[in-house]
């Protein structure tokens, strides 16, 4: 059976995104612990084997999710991860975004190589009209990011997910296949 645009590794100039692979867990929850203090308080990525096997099983085997491991081209090390959630097909043809640098990588520009190559995935293979990422206000590396993807502010959601403990707060920012067209920008 060929693999499905989902599953296909997409390459750049400085990383790879792959597919996630239960065999990545011992490097991932290893990146995901060191890199804590740089998570926290927005983002609380699998520490251990089994909530990595729980979480990567969900991003494998769901049709309704794309994930992707960020990986340095050149030596193949897990820089981050970035996955497409909750895609909705038919009129909709959406997703909505979530992703994370580790801290050995934070800083060097690779998410933003990353989040283009997801774009140019997501609007071509995957076949999406448009993508969503919700961020807390307080998260300015993850808006810079997105903004600096294309990605427009569209509103304000109060209360929106449970993050630590708590309901919080999100901006909701957007792209859709026309705004990364070279007119569209």
């Amino acid at each position: 059976m060929p693999p499905t645009p989902a599953s296909r590794a997409v390459t750049g100039a400085r990383i790879v995104l792959r597919p996630f692979t239960h065999d990545d867990g011992a490097e991932f929850t290893a990146r995901a612990r060191q890199s804590t203090g740089h998570h926290r308080p927005w983002l609380f990525p699998p520490l251990t084997a089994d909530a990595y096997a729980a979480y990567a099983g969900r991003l494998i085997e769901d049709p309704a999710r794309a994930g992707f491991l960020v990986c340095e081209r050149d030596t193949g090390a897990i820089a981050g991860f970035i996955n497409i959630n909750n895609i909705v097909e038919g009129a909709f043809l959406s997703g909505a975004l979530g992703y994370g640098a580790f801290a050995h990588a934070a800083g060097r520009g690779l998410m933003g190589e990353a989040l283009r190559l997801l774009l140019a995935h997501a609007f071509g293979p995957l076949g999406l009209h448009r993508l969503e990422a919700n961020i807390q206000p307080g998260n300015t590396a993850s808006i810079g990011l997105v903004r600096s993807a294309g990605f427009r502010l569209e509103g304000y959601s109060p209360d929106f997910l449970h993050v630590d403990g708590a309901w919080r707060d999100h901006e909701r920012w957007a792209i859709t296949r026309e705004m990364t067209a070279p007119s569209g920008r």
